[in-house]
C-alpha cells in the first residue's frame, strides 16, 4: 500500500465515523480518526464523530477526549514509555471537514484543541464552507507550525456526508 493510499484508507475511515452522526440543519456531520506513527505500522489511537459525546461536541474533540481517557496501560501498545501528551504529539488527524476555528455555541473550537494537543500532522477531506461561520481553522493549524494536508479525491463525498439533514 503506498503512502498515499495509505492517507485515504483513514481518511474513508473517517468518512464512516462521520455517517454515524444524527443529521441536523444547523451543523456538519464530521469524522476523525487519530493515528499513531511511533510504530512500525501506524495505529488508530481514536475515533470522533460530531455529536457523538454530550454536549454539542465535535468530531475532533472527540477523537482527543476518547484517546485522553484511554488508561495508560492501553498506551503500550503505541509506545511502552510514551504518555497521552507524547503519543497525541506524534499525531496524524484525519478530519472529513478543515476543523472548525469558530464555534457558535460559544465552545472551544477543534482547531485550538488540535493546537494544545501538539499533534504532528492534519490531513484534510474538505474545507468547511461558508454556511455557518468563516472558518479558518487550516491556516491556525499552519500557523501553530502543524503540517496541513489536503487530500484529493473526496471532497465531494466529505462535504455531501457532511450536509446530511440540510
Amino acid at each position: 500500500m503506498t503512502f498515499e493510499d495509505q492517507h485515504h484508507k483513514y481518511l474513508q475511515l473517517a468518512l464512516e465515523e462521520a455517517k454515524k452522526c444524527t443529521p441536523t440543519p444547523t451543523a456538519f456531520c464530521v469524522g476523525c480518526v487519530l493515528v499513531s506513527r511511533l510504530s512500525a505500522e501506524p495505529l488508530v489511537m481514536s475515533t470522533g464523530y460530531s455529536r457523538e459525546l454530550p454536549g454539542n461536541t465535535h468530531a475532533e474533540a472527540n477523537a482527543l477526549s476518547k484517546f485522553r481517557s484511554l488508561p495508560q496501560e492501553e498506551l503500550c501498545r503505541f509506545d511502552p514509555a510514551a504518555s497521552h501528551a507524547e503519543i497525541l504529539a506524534s499525531a496524524d488527524v484525519y478530519t472529513t471537514m478543515e476543523p472548525c476555528s469558530i464555534r457558535t455555541s460559544g465552545l472551544s473550537p477543534c482547531a485550538d484543541a488540535l493546537i494544545d494537543a501538539q499533534v504532528k500532522r492534519c490531513f484534510i477531506g474538505v474545507g468547511e464552507p461558508d454556511d455557518f461561520v468563516q472558518c479558518e481553522g487550516a491556516q491556525k493549524l499552519v500557523n501553530a507550525g502543524i503540517d496541513v494536508v489536503w487530500l484529493k479525491g473526496l471532497e465531494e463525498e466529505s462535504l455531501s456526508v457532511a450536509r446530511r439533514g440540510h
